[in-house]
């Protein structure tokens, strides 16, 4: 499945978050900030692959927070809510130019949606 592969690149990609530490010159801030955005889109993209292929017929719609929905009652994520504050993380990239949500994208990926995007690839390969 490509979608699951570039998630699972993606993944690599973000693991190297936990090499950096603050404080974060300009260019590495917004390099981490990026890899958490791609990481976490092609996170949701596998999701919906996947739940297509399994016939959900939610799975038919491009939104993010919907395909979240559908995989939790699907069982392929765990917590519902902290993949919907990922999202909202995911939302604020937007705003990464801000140097404080910048720093709390970073440290939100540190933290907690590594380890759930972890989980979500063991999930994934269960599926498959």
């Amino acid at each position: 499945m490509k979608k699951y592969e570039n998630f699972c690149k993606a993944l690599n990609n973000l693991k190297v978050i936990e090499n950096y530490n603050e404080p974060y010159d300009t260019v590495t801030l917004t390099g981490l900030v990026g890899l958490y955005e791609i990481c976490f889109e092609q996170a949701w993209k596998a999701m919906k692959e996947i739940l297509e292929d399994q016939g959900f017929p939610e799975a038919k719609t491009g939104s993010p927070k919907q395909i979240l929905k559908t995989a939790f009652a699907a069982g392929l994520i765990k917590d519902e809510q902290t993949w919907l504050e990922a999202l909202q993380t995911r939302n604020n990239v937007a705003h990464s130019y801000n140097e404080n949500i910048a720093k709390d994208i970073v440290k939100g990926a540190k933290d907690k949606y590594l380890q759930l995007f972890e989980e979500l690839d063991k999930s994934m390969q269960e599926y498959l």
